[in-house]
């Protein structure tokens, strides 16, 4: 079997990028070469392939789901918002330029090629790619210069389905509108519908799928419901708006241990920290207000790509001052606000800054930006890591804590995915236990790893047990069902992007 599918959303956060991973989880257990593809992401959530390039976390989780080690193929652009009109454009896992939203549009054309080589790239290597779509098709705004969704759908011959997220509320109207509003060309590549997070009475929700099916022509492929526990490298903050405390409240030893978060205005990689909500007993939440520190073992002042601006918005909300003699955890960003001062002519373009002071170090910042994958050793435990930074920060005291250092109760590094270790992750947690005094004792046998898998596999269930896959087959292997209605007022035709000289558009596969 050969061919490849696009899984678009009618919104951000619909739930495109659980939805490929569980195909791509469901194809691999069939014994099908497949691999993840999304050809333009926008999101402060990345990782470190292991030959050095930045993708994003999302599409390292959906390697995973087939796994592979992921490359930067998988995500050839990333852009990583550094305020709401500026962006830092990673091409094929490295640095371009910080573009604002405008300049990014000149951009566009030189990298619609490389978006298109590299999904030629894995379309060669394995048997099938599932690609990702961003936002939604239906940013009619956007439709001239989009590579990402049905302007690589038409370049690359590739059919569509919808996904559409029935717990946010007008589901029909978001998928009707979805089709309606694309051009004749597009739509012709819509094939049908998946509804997300589906929870009620089925038989209430039946007249709507045959309605939306008369009303379109087009099938309802499935639908997936809500499950809950599947904070899986999400790569929108939007996730966060809506999400509860997590963790188990039941103790593992006597008492819980209350983490922290604080939600930055321009945090990334908050993933980090669902490793520490897998253990029994601990309870993590995202916090944006000094009152909200009160109960907490532990701060976790997470990655920013903006770090001198939420350092800024730290002292703006009292945040700052509401740190001072707690147990705090700073990880990349969050760590270079903990140090003395901050040198940063880069990011900000803001020169010397005053830093919170409570670890003793400096941040100088580098127009190169680090990448890589440390490997180190923290509490006698083998940890293994990622960095992603421009700031170098660099201890001038305290103890040696991972590549950083801790003073007291404070603790600061660069690496991400280190509390992914379970040792270390137990040795750090009874270490905050005993300085915060907390009578809270880390399980012994919970593996981060595993609970991983099971949630991938947990994915895989929902499209074997709930998705139409005889569907998704024919879809891949014969392409959009052909003399699909067009609805109206079908669009306003616009002049399409000329693809017909790249070898991945024309010809059967």
């Amino acid at each position: 079997m050969r061919g490849s599918l696009l899984v678009a959303g009618t919104t951000s956060d619909a739930g495109k990028s659980v939805v490929t991973a569980g195909i791509c989880r469901w194809l691999a257990r069939q014994g099908v070469k497949v691999a993840p593809y999304k050809a333009q992401n926008m999101s402060l959530n990345s990782f470190v392939t292991a030959d050095g390039a930045e993708i994003g976390r999302a599409q390292a989780m959906q390697a995973a789901a087939c796994g592979l080690e992921p490359s930067a193929d998988m995500n050839p652009i990333l852009l990583k918002p550094g305020s709401d009109r500026r962006s830092q454009v990673v091409v094929m896992g490295r640095p371009l330029a910080d573009v604002d939203a405008m300049e990014y549009w000149d951009v566009k054309d030189r990298l619609r090629q490389v978006a298109v080589d590299a999904l030629e790239r894995l379309r060669d290597t394995y048997d099938v790619v599932v690609c990702e779509g961003a936002g939604s098709p239906a940013e009619i705004n956007l439709r001239r210069g989009d590579i990402a969704n049905m302007g690589l759908a038409r370049a690359a011959s590739l059919p569509v389905i919808v996904v559409g997220d029935i717990d946010r509320g007008g589901v029909f109207a978001s998928l009707y509108g979805t089709v309606a509003l694309l051009e004749p060309a597009d739509q012709a590549l819509i094939a049908g519908f998946v509804i997300n997070k589906f929870r009620g009475a089925r038989e209430l929700l039946e007249p709507g799928l045959d309605m939306i099916r008369d009303l379109t022509g087009r099938e309802v492929y499935g639908v997936l419901p809500w499950l809950d526990g599947l904070w899986l490298d999400v790569e929108d903050s939007l996730a966060l708006d809506n999400r509860p405390a997590i963790g188990a409240r039941t103790p593992y030893g006597r008492q819980t241990l209350r983490v922290a978060v604080v939600r930055l205005p321009r945090i990334s990689n908050f993933t980090d920290v669902d490793a520490l909500a897998s253990e029994p007993g601990v309870v993590v939440r995202f916090v944006t207000s000094p009152a909200e520190l009160d109960d907490a073992d532990l701060v976790v002042l997470p990655g920013s790509r903006a770090t001198v601006s939420d350092l800024a918005w730290l002292r703006a909300t009292g945040l700052a001052d509401a740190l001072r003699g707690r147990v705090v955890l700073g990880i990349c960003g969050g760590y270079q606000m903990l140090a003395r001062t901050i040198h940063d002519g880069v990011e900000s373009g803001a020169g010397r800054v005053e830093g919170l002071g409570l670890l003793p170090a400096t941040v100088e910042f580098a127009a190169e930006k680090t990448l890589g994958r440390p490997v180190g050793e923290a509490y006698g435990c083998r940890v293994a890591a990622y960095e992603i930074h421009h700031g170098v920060v660099t201890a001038e005291g305290g103890d040696p804590f991972l590549d950083g250092c801790r003073s007291g109760s404070v603790w600061g590094t660069t690496w991400h995915g280190a509390l992914e270790n379970d040792d270390f992750r137990r040795a750090f947690l009874a270490d905050v236990a005993a300085v915060s005094g907390r009578d809270f004792t880390p399980a012994p046998d919970v593996s981060f790893a595993a609970l991983r898998e099971e949630r991938l596999d947990a994915l895989g269930d929902l499209i074997e047990h709930h998705v139409d896959t005889a569907a998704l087959l024919r879809l891949l292997e014969g392409g959009a069902p052909r003399g699909l209605p067009l609805l109206p007022p079908g669009g306003a035709p616009r002049e399409a992007p000329d693809f017909s000289h790249n070898r991945s558009v024309g010809g059967e596969r």
